[in-house]
Order: C-alpha cells, then structure tokens, then sequence
C-alpha cells in the first residue's frame, strides 16, 4: 500500500461521480490514454474570433460536452463567445436543434402539449406552479419540468422541492401526467437536453447568461419534453434581466423565430419587470406565497396572482378550448373555484406527497430610515442580498417583501425580513445591505 496515497501501483482511485458516468464498480479493469484533439475546439476559437458556426459545428460542440471533453474553462471560453448578441439567428436555431438531439425526448404522441417559461432575472416570480395547476385542472396536458436556480435566488425546481418529491424520472413524469394531466418536476432528473445542464452550471460561476444560449436552453427543454405550444413571461425593468422594449421585443421576435423553426408555437408575453413580485425571494418564502394564491388567501400576494392567472389564460386560448380574449376570466374563474388548488394537491401527492416549506432559524428585521415613499426596489440587488442569505443552498433562506413601489412608509416600519439558516450568512448579507442601505428606496416628501 503507498501511503501517501492510499494506492498500489497499477490502482486508480475514482469519485464518486467518476465511477456513476463510466459505469464501474471497485476491482474492475480501466484503461487510460490521453484524449485526442477536439475538432469542437477549433469551432469554439472560429466563435471567438467573430465567425458564424453551421450546424455541424454546433454538433460538433454539443456532442463533446454532453461526452465531458470539454473542461470548464474551455466550456467558459464557449459560452462567453456566445454572450450578448454575437449569434445570428440560424446559429440559435441551430444550438437549439443540436441541444434537442443530445438527449432523450418524450413523445406524447398526437395529443396537444402545452408549457410555460419564465426568462428569469424578476425575484419572486414564482408563477409556474400555479399556471400548471390551472391549466391541469382546465383539462389540458402540461408536463413542467424547470430548472434550478442559475442566477437567482430560487428557480422553480428549488421552489417545488419544498413542497414536494421534483427528482422523476421520464417513467415517472408519464405516470403523474397521465393521472392528474401535469407535473412539476426538475428537468435535470430526466436528461432533456443534458448539455444544458452542464452549460447552466458553468454560466452559474460565471453569472452569465446570454440572449441565444437562454433561448435555446428554454427552447430546447420544452421541445425535447413533447412541448407543442409554450408561452413565455418577458419581464422587462430597469433592473430586470430585459432593460428595454426594445430589447423584449427583440428577444421575443427571435424566440418565436426560432420556435417556428424546431415546431413549436411561441407566445412571448411582455410583462413589468420593475419590482420583484409576491413577497417571498428564496425556495421556501416563494413556496409559501404560491400556497397563499392557490388557496385564494386573504393576504394572497396580487401581483403574483394576477401574473400567473394572465400566464395561463394565454395558454388556455392557444389551446383554442375556448373564445380568445376569455383566457384571463376563465383562468381566474378556475382559480377562485378551488379547482387548481384541488388539483396542485393531487400532483404533489402523485409526485410523492405535500409537504410543509422550512422555517429559517434565524430573522432579521429591516426598517425604512425615513418616513416617505417607496421610489425604486432594485431586482438585482435583492437577489444578490437573497443569495448572501443563503438561497437557495438553504432552502428557507432568502427575503420576505413588507412593501411595494409607491407605499408610504414611516421611519422604523419595516420594509423586509432577512431569513436565515445560519448566523454567518445572515451577517454575510448584512455587510452587503450595510454598503447597499439604497435597495429600496425611500423618497421623501419633496422628491428626494
């Protein structure tokens, strides 16, 4: 035995990780020699120079990360190529096209198919499980699966874990979906467009996230998941992810673009990304807000309803069940009948049963310095407070909202809570919020 190592000679030691993907058990034969030149490396040098990658290109790139050949710093120099609007059009199609091929696909053979995606970059935008449960209960077929937080304090899959079982597979997935015609469920369980996933982790240590490779992450994942028709929520803000109409426009032009391209129908939805919406901002606290709206409680967060009961009114008129311009009225009807709650317990209970969000150990009280108006609440500046916090690694960590634009405060009200799982982190983000005392922010009776 070498001690210095733990091997004989002629041993390999392996993780954990290492010894699941090729598939071997202690004791067994490897093998080793050095990997050969990447033809995908010299398509990722041509993108950083400026030029525009084909289709085989982009199978080239996408097959060697699904094969992990590419490093993270390689996978680095990919992404950041791709980054702001240095892809045309055909090359998103084509990074689309080659993410759907690089996974599994589920068939839900002729029957329509419905999905919702949010672009992210709003806190507290936790729509999605209440669009599926109003949409379910109206009878049609929606198989959601999201993603985990990439840049945010929660995405929908860290959200939906503490409310129930997000880890199904594709059999699984069938089975819920078959019994109670939707889902919620994490899309990295099932494989759907797998260099997504790897893509998603390395933009996450980069907090990157780029216009074409967020169109074909979405796009990819609702195309592989049997999706016919999708409508996606573009919040648009000051600090949101999308700055200008402009730019929604822009991002929804090529979204349904690229829809048509890979066959499925696209409905952008442009929607005010000025403030975060609800009152929670981490997986728990989110959790809680979306319970509240589907059971119609009287402090249900408006905001938060209302986006999502818009949300699924335009997927119930692109089914064509019924007249356009009744989506939002039928959705809300839906809603206050009890229905969707109804049927968001029968998912979870299907997907292995409702469980009761966690409670952070530890609360911080904020309050308004000054009485007057709240002026501005800034996106990215709650999120990174949220993520200091904690979230969403610590699922009960993160904000919970006291006040909304144009409030009036009084000095010492409080404007939100700080919830965490450890006194470190709570401290953590309370250095921040000491350098960053203008993420709300108070306006005074003159303007000020």
């Amino acid at each position: 035995m070498n001690e210095a190592n733990g091997l004989n000679p002629g041993e390999a030691g392996l993780s954990e990780g290492a010894e699941k993907f090729l598939g071997v058990s202690d004791g067994e034969m490897l093998s080793f020699s050095h990997l050969g030149s990447l033809d995908s490396m010299g398509d990722v040098r041509r993108k950083i120079y400026g030029h525009e990658l084909d289709q085989p290109a982009y199978d080239r790139i996408i097959s060697d990360i699904v094969d992990l050949d590419l490093s993270n710093v390689q996978l680095s120099a990919f992404i950041t190529a791709c980054a702001g609007d240095r892809m045309t059009l055909n090359e998103i199609v084509a990074l689309t096209r080659s993410m759907i091929d690089s996974g599994q696909k589920i068939d839900w053979g002729p029957d329509p198919v419905f999905d919702k995606h949010s672009i992210g970059g709003l806190p507290g935008n936790r729509t999605t499980p209440i669009v599926v449960a109003i949409v379910a209960a109206a009878g049609l077929k929606i198989p959601k699966t999201s993603s985990r937080a990439i840049t945010s304090p929660a995405g929908t899959a860290d959200t939906m874990e503490t409310l129930t079982n997000v880890e199904l597979d594709i059999a699984e997935i069938r089975k819920v979906v078959q019994q109670e015609g939707g889902c919620l469920a994490w899309g990295g369980a099932v494989q759907l467009s797998p260099a997504d996933d790897i893509l998603i982790r390395v933009e996450r240590a980069l907090d990157l996230d780029s216009e074409g490779q967020l169109i074909a992450s979405v796009l990819s994942k609702k195309s592989a998941a049997g999706s016919k028709a999708v409508v996606v929520d573009i919040p648009v803000g000051t600090t949101a992810k999308v700055r200008s109409m402009d730019e929604a426009e822009r991002l929804a032009s090529r979204m349904r673009g690229v829809g048509e391209e890979i066959g499925l129908k696209v409905n952008p939805v442009i929607s005010d990304g000025s403030q975060p919406v609800g009152r929670g901002i981490g997986p728990a606290l989110e959790a809680l807000d979306v319970l509240d709206v589907l059971q119609c409680g009287s402090n249900a967060p408006e905001d938060l309803r209302k986006r999502a009961v818009t949300l699924a009114g335009e997927l119930l008129e692109m089914s064509g069940t019924i007249k356009p311009g009744t989506g939002e009225i039928s959705a809300g009807q839906i809603l206050d009948s009890g229905k969707a709650w109804e049927k968001f317990v029968r998912i979870c209970e299907a997907q292995g049963g409702l469980i009761t969000p966690p409670v952070a150990e530890y609360v911080e009280e904020i309050r308004a310095p000054k009485s007057g108006r709240v002026t501005a609440i800034d996106n990215r500046k709650i999120a990174r407070l949220a993520k200091l916090a904690g979230a969403p690694t610590s699922p009960a960590a993160g904000i919970l909202l006291k006040v909304t634009l144009g409030d009036e405060v009084a000095a010492g009200d409080a404007v939100f809570e700080l919830h965490s799982q450890s006194n470190g982190e709570l401290e953590y983000a309370m250095d921040y919020l000491s350098n960053n005392a203008d993420l709300v922010q108070i306006g005074d009776d003159d303007g000020n």
